[in-house]
């Protein structure tokens, strides 16, 4: 297929930045504490990048566009595959650079998320991502966030090179199974992918362990998962990113709803709705991460290996394990204070801290939490008790948000 080479930049922009919504970027928060005093432009701070977000919870902080939206692959799941009908664009290095620098300055972004659909072949793509990154640090001497998404089968030593000029870079495992990246993606090999997330893994432990050595990747590594396009249940997407997490040390790994592709040669399974589906796939990582739960124990809660669409993970782990509450905030030690529902690592931070001088009651809670509805039937504090609330039959339905009745007009 043939890349129009004569539109102009607003017009390709328009088509690269819409074909990099289903990337989805990550935060910057993982960089190191780099600023321009010192000469250059763009910063990054220890407390990341200040995001806007859209509805659907995707950053938009970052330029996020592809290189191209060519593609030398048909993967099904994929808008952008080679036998899809859509519009093509391809930026040059220079307007890619051009374009950060430009709305750098304009304060529109403060870092770069760059993608691409492999054009000519994996080594000359993966060289143009990196040139842009090279071009960014070295002739505009540009200190902000630069993420590089990493083509598993491009040589080594172009990943090893990427890792020098950008603070996070990352490989798409694809699908949440093997069987399913061979099923839907037969070009890609996993065995690719699995070699290169470890050689990344081994070059930033090797950058980390070493003082004198180059900065590496300083954000680390993270990955991308199809979320829908085939029939993996949400304990399996669970699990495998649990073993990535593991395995390859990553920061993140993302979820990307399957949207339907209109012009799909296949049927692909549909979950829905996929952008909650995909939401309550994050709470569950960020419970994994942040909060002490394995992947069997969110598993466990749910039914049939999905996760209930109309509350949170861990209020559906809490209700399955009503024998475990109420707790009481005056003794329960961290890591159960951590799985009461309404309870963010900060609020449990602060009991903690605030407990070893006072006993805390309800009102003391109430200042503490964010909100106290979510949390009231499964705490005990020293004036407070809600046996009978936490003992209700129906306590779940106290939660869901009640139906409501559809309308033709607006």
């Amino acid at each position: 297929m043939n890349i129009r080479m004569s539109l102009t930049a607003p017009e390709k922009l328009a088509i690269l930045a819409d074909a990099a919504k289903y990337d989805v970027s990550c935060a910057s928060s993982g960089a190191p504490k780099r600023n321009s005093r010192a000469g250059g432009i763009g910063s990054t701070t220890g407390m990341g990048i200040c995001h806007s977000y859209t509805p659907d919870g995707r950053c938009v902080s970052l330029l996020k566009i592809l290189l191209t939206n060519f593609c030398l692959y048909d993967c099904a799941y994929c808008i952008n595959r080679r036998s899809s009908n859509v519009r093509r664009a391809r930026f040059t290095v220079e307007e890619v650079v051009d374009l950060t620098i430009a709305f750098y300055k304009r304060n529109y972004i403060e870092g770069l998320f760059l993608s691409s659909g492999i054009i000519q072949s994996a080594d000359y793509t993966m060289e143009e991502l990196i040139r842009v990154a090279r071009m960014l640090r070295q002739d505009h001497l540009f200190r902000g966030y630069i993420h590089l998404k990493t083509i598993p089968e491009a040589s080594e030593a172009l990943i090893a090179e990427a890792g020098l000029w950008a603070d996070r870079l990352s490989i798409n495992v694809e699908m949440p199974t093997e069987a399913g990246l061979t099923q839907f993606a037969p070009e890609k090999r996993p065995v690719s992918i699995k070699q290169s997330m470890a050689s990344l893994r081994l070059k930033i432990e090797e950058a980390q362990g070493e003082k004198r050595a180059p900065r590496f990747a300083p954000a680390g590594q993270s990955t991308q998962m199809i979320v829908g396009a085939d029939a993996s249940t949400d304990a399996t997407i669970l699990a495998r990113s649990a073993a990535l997490y593991a395995g390859y040390r990553l920061k993140r790994v993302y979820y990307s709803a399957f949207s339907p592709i209109p012009d799909a040669s296949q049927v692909l399974p549909v979950k829905a709705p996929p952008l909650l589906r995909e939401n309550r796939l994050y709470q569950a990582d960020w419970l994994m991460r942040y909060y002490g739960f394995s992947s069997d124990e969110i598993a466990a809660a749910s039914s049939g290996g999905m996760l209930d669409l109309a509350i949170d993970p861990k209020l559906a782990w809490a209700l399955k394990h009503r024998d475990r509450f109420p707790v009481d905030v005056n003794r329960a030690e961290r890591e159960m204070l951590l799985r009461v529902p309404g309870l963010g690592v900060r609020t449990v931070d602060k009991i903690l801290a605030s407990r070893r001088h006072r006993t805390i009651r309800l009102d003391d809670l109430s200042r503490l939490a964010v909100s106290t509805k979510k949390l009231l039937p499964f705490v005990v504090t020293a004036d407070y008790s809600p046996r009978q609330t936490a003992e209700r039959a129906d306590l779940r339905r106290a939660f869901v948000a009640p139906s409501e009745q559809l309308t033709l007009f607006t």
